[in-house]
């Protein structure tokens, strides 16, 4: 992960379902694109972590989301450096042709949410980010570019979430005296 002064940071999973398998011919564009846009979101300013399979340069041969679903899993220090390199750098090229590579969703397929610096986003973690958003649609929990939330918003969501958490537990009981 790369050094940071902010607080939070933002964490993305964005999972596509392969209209093909990831080793037929007709998926080897968007294979072939994979390093060099890997390579410009390391090196892309507000970039701090992305998921990579152990021994493999990228994620695509991890596949919690089912044997046809792809996932991407990053983490960045604001949400314009996410949008920057997703929407005005090489990678929009990716972008404009997924439709070659893969399904149209019906459902929410991005997702983001803030965690704290320093926080590395498990895959489980993510996967139940996104399916919160499919279940509750936006909030400060999970949510999309286009239904945003602030750090501080889900910090407070966050915070009134514990104590709500705390006020449905039951008071703790005096221990007897024997």
């Amino acid at each position: 992960m790369t050094a940071s002064t902010h607080a939070a940071h933002l964490a993305q999973l964005n999972v596509a379902t392969l209209r093909h398998p990831f080793d037929d011919p007709r998926v080897a564009p968007f294979v072939e694109m994979l390093e060099p846009v890997n390579a410009a979101a390391d090196s892309a300013p507000g970039f701090v972590w992305r998921l990579v399979e152990e021994g493999a340069a990228d994620a695509t041969g991890l596949r919690p989301a089912g044997e046809d679903v792809i996932v991407n899993l990053s983490v960045w220090e604001t949400q314009e450096a996410l949008w920057d390199f997703a929407y005005r750098s090489g990678h929009l090229e990716v972008m404009r042709r997924r439709r070659e590579w893969f399904e149209r969703h019906v459902e929410a397929h991005l997702v983001l949410w803030w965690v704290p610096a320093g926080h590395v986003p498990t895959v489980d973690e993510a996967l139940e980010r996104l399916a919160d958003l499919q279940a509750h649609g936006p909030s400060p929990r999970a949510f999309t570019f286009a239904s945003s939330y602030t750090a501080a918003e889900a910090a407070t969501e966050a915070g009134a979430e514990a104590v709500q958490h705390l006020q449905a537990a039951p008071p703790p009981q005096p221990e007897a005296i024997n």
